[in-house]
């Protein structure tokens, strides 16, 4: 697995990664991750990734973090002895 870019984001760690014909979308908040893999043969390069992290993918990103977190705590709750 190959680091493409950190890309700076002041909430979110973005990195870009290459690995086995995918380029990884990675984004990590506090112990949550999600990852979006892409077909190198569907883009252009790298470049055209990174457009793709624009305000409106990232508000969504952030949103999804969030359901990550609640869907964590209730379960928590929800098995808590």
């Amino acid at each position: 697995m190959r680091v493409v870019a950190d890309i700076p984001h002041p909430e979110i760690k973005i990195t870009l990664l290459a690995w086995n014909g995918k380029y990884l979308i990675k984004l990590e908040l506090g112990p949550f991750e999600q990852t979006y893999k892409v077909s190198e043969m569907d883009v252009a390069g790298d470049e055209e990734i990174k457009t793709w992290l624009d305000e409106e993918f990232l508000q969504q990103c952030m949103e999804q973090f969030l359901t990550m977190r609640k869907n964590l705590h209730e379960a928590r709750r929800r098995h808590s002895f």
